[in-house]
């Protein structure tokens, strides 16, 4: 149970960090840090201090729903980090984002660290694709040096365009400023954006670098970093890297489970996160181009590191390999061609979903002998990727150490793209267990620089199990906290996605804001958003009434096409007042909008779901939030489609179960747009009339706070 010396040290950080700052206790504040106290503090240990699992099977799991204002990052650092040094373990705290990583790195431990007597060190991990990898950035301005404008590749280089100009003269300047001292190697850092296919050809993974080996070690971004997070008990990381450190069994890049407290804020987003990273997918075209190129190029890297042992012996064996695998990729384009039905009714990404996830037989063993072909080629691709690690190591090498870190990332390229292959086609090759979680199987046609490719994909429909074997059951102990956890009032969707055990502590504390201070209104001019077009012309009617007068708006859409087109709809004089999603960069949108509105002019946002979360507008930078629709999930999801008929499959009502919980807490995140201090108040208004006149519109409407409402 909590000690009193646990229970004395957690007050006192917290009295002295209220002094610190002037602040008063916030009561909701003080209710979370209770919970976490609580849970962790009562773990049940063992005699060598290791968490009793007989005992505490998920006790160790604290649950904190905590609305904006509450101050939570606060709390759940007063809280965890005494019991962490009492417990002898890593705090890891993970985010979902980037940019609340660096505010908690840069903002929030600081001050925690100067007003509270806690004495800590704290260090910031990020997954090494953050970082600029020196080795392939050399590779690359040696090839411009020689030849103009490069062609050298990134991570998948078959699915990276052609280095133009622009890219070429981006490298250089990473190049300059890393020689003099103005960057650091970061991606978040760079003084703009860069983009996805920029930042492709200039990092690596970890199958690709050679580590410890590389001659770019000293100076090497990711390297320094990791540097320090051995000595340090207190990491603030992200689901990402969490996610890649659990599917390398845990204690790969952060410290393992089992001596780990971790805090996850924004822990709604983990089950989604979790999905992405449990999925498999292979493009189909571009694999069979890879295949050939790797044949085309072997003879090469074995003439310049040929062993004359185990990289030889292993190469010999690769080319009928290479052959083999590509064959049956190319039988597999018109297999999918006859078996796949590819429809596009409502202008979203073409796709093919086998139902129930089961897979046609003729696919199935085709599957299976691709699964076999890259079972080998992964098998020898590790021991030339083991054999070139050796040859690095040995100071007598027979092959110079420069054509060994040449290769030895191509050749990480290539086991790593054997290995998901693997992966994939293994997935397709067996049916689901009996009784198991199916999982959702479809094929996605992609258009890539003008051709056409299948992109073949499987995914588990929920991360529940994984995250609870890989997870829970083994972490010594869990804070997870947002603002949104609960649907419906309920934490039934978060067990269902996430996993956490019903016997966890489960709270939900108060925010400290007067909702009162909102008007929820649903007009009269509101009409039933299932009608596509009459609600179209409707939000065209409504909007320059809603939308008169100073301050800021925020007017949210659920699909691009609908905000085109009452963009395009509304007088042309608002188009000069109106910043909508895609015309700049959501940073620069943001900027322009607070300009507008410090200037007396008035501005409105225009955006779509990511609007919805994580816009900090406070003031009169947002006295409305309009909704257009009740925030529906799209039903072309594959992964929702299959959780869907799973639902059915066992006699339950997916709409219920799973569309409206959804609904509501999506719904609940957008209104979140308005309140963003204790003193600010405006008006939400819902333009979707399915909110009073459909039977699970009162349940919506119950799940949300209490704002003032009218509603004709």
């Amino acid at each position: 149970m909590l000690t009193d010396q646990q229970k004395k040290s957690i007050q006192t950080a917290y009295s002295q960090f209220l002094a610190g700052r002037s602040l008063k206790a916030r009561y909701g504040q003080k209710l979370m840090v209770a919970a976490i106290a609580r849970t962790i503090g009562s773990i049940a240990q063992d005699g060598a201090g290791e968490r009793d699992h007989g005992k505490t099977d998920g006790e160790h799991i604290c649950v904190v729903e905590a609305g904006t204002g509450t101050g939570k990052t606060v709390a759940y650092l007063l809280a965890a980090i005494p019991l962490a040094q009492a417990h002898d373990k890593t705090l890891v705290v993970s985010t979902a984002t980037v940019a609340l990583q660096e505010q908690i790195i840069h903002k929030d431990l600081p001050e925690v660290a100067r007003h509270s007597g806690l004495k800590f060190d704290f260090s910031l991990a990020k997954g090494r694709g953050r970082y600029l990898c020196l080795s392939k950035l050399d590779q690359l301005l040696t090839e411009f040096s020689g030849n103009g404008i490069g062609t050298s590749m990134g991570l998948y280089e078959d699915e990276l365009p052609q280095i133009g100009e622009d890219s070429a003269n981006l490298y250089r300047d990473m190049a300059d400023k890393l020689a003099t001292g103005k960057w650091d190697g970061d991606r978040d850092n760079w003084s703009d954006t860069i983009e996805v296919e920029d930042w492709g050809r200039v990092t690596t993974d970890h199958r690709q670098c050679s580590g410890r080996r590389c001659p770019h070690v000293t100076n090497c971004s990711f390297f320094r970093a990791r540097e320090s997070l051995g000595k340090t008990r207190v990491i603030v990381a992200n689901h990402d890297l969490l996610l890649a450190d659990l599917a390398l069994g845990g204690g790969a890049i952060l410290p393992p489970p089992e001596e780990c407290i971790y805090v996850l804020d924004e822990a709604h987003h983990l089950p989604d996160k979790a999905l992405n990273h449990f999925s498999h997918h292979s493009r189909v075209g571009a694999s069979t181009g890879w295949l050939d190129q790797a044949n085309k190029n072997l003879g090469q890297m074995l003439g310049e590191i040929g062993d004359g042992a185990e990289i030889d012996r292993c190469g010999e064996q690769l080319p009928a390999l290479l052959t083999s695998a590509k064959q049956g990729l190319e039988q597999m384009w018109p297999l999918i061609e006859e078996l796949c039905e590819f429809e596009d009714e409502r202008g979203n990404t073409v796709r093919h979903r086998f139902e129930g996830g089961v897979v046609p037989e003729s696919l199935m063993q085709l599957a299976e002998k691709l699964r076999e072909d890259f079972d080998e080629l992964e098998a020898l691709l590790g021991k030339m990727l083991q054999a070139a690690q050796r040859l690095l190591d040995d100071p007598h090498s027979p092959v110079p150490a420069v054509d060994l870190e040449r290769w030895y990332p191509q050749l990480g390229s290539w086991y790593g793209r054997a290995e998901a292959n693997l992966q994939l086609w293994a997935n397709y090759a067996r049916p689901d267990a009996e009784g198991a979680l199916p999982q959702a199987r479809w094929v996605t046609l992609v258009d890539w620089g003008g051709s056409m490719d299948f992109e073949v994909c499987s995914s588990p429909i929920l991360a529940g199990k994984t995250l609870e074997y890989s997870l829970w059951r083994r972490c010594f102990g869990a804070v997870l906290t947002s603002a949104t956890l609960t649907a419906l009032g309920r934490f039934d969707r978060l067990k269902m996605r996430a996993g956490t055990p019903d016997n966890a502590c489960y709270e939900v504390v108060p925010s400290p804001f007067d909702f009162s201070r909102a008007k929820l209104q649903v007009p009269a001019s509101a009409v039933d958003a299932g009608d596509a077009d009459a609600h179209t012309n409707a939000l065209v009617d409504s909007l320059p009434g809603l939308l008169e007068g100073e301050g800021g708006a925020l007017v949210l859409f659920s699909s691009r096409r609908q905000m085109e087109t009452v963009y395009e709809s509304l007088p042309g004089t608002w188009h000069n007042r109106i910043l909508m999603q895609g015309q700049q960069s959501r940073q620069r949108l943001l900027e322009l909008h607070r300009e507008a509105v410090d200037g007396g002019t008035g501005s409105v946002l225009f955006g779509l779901a990511s609007f919805a979360e994580g816009v900090d507008l406070p003031g009169n930078y947002c006295r409305h939030v309009v909704i257009a629709k009740l925030p529906f999930a799209v039903p072309d999801d594959p992964i929702e489609a299959a959780l869907a008929e799973w639902i059915e499959a066992r006699g339950g009502n997916p709409f219920m179960q799973i569309t409206v919980p959804d609904a509501a807490l999506k719904l609940v995140q957008a209104c979140g747009r308005l309140l963003r201090a204790e003193g600010d108040e405006g008006m939400i208004t819902l333009l979707d009339r399915r909110i009073v006149t459909r039977r699970y519109g009162r349940a919506i409407l119950d799940s949300l706070p209490p704002f003032t409402r009218h509603i004709v």
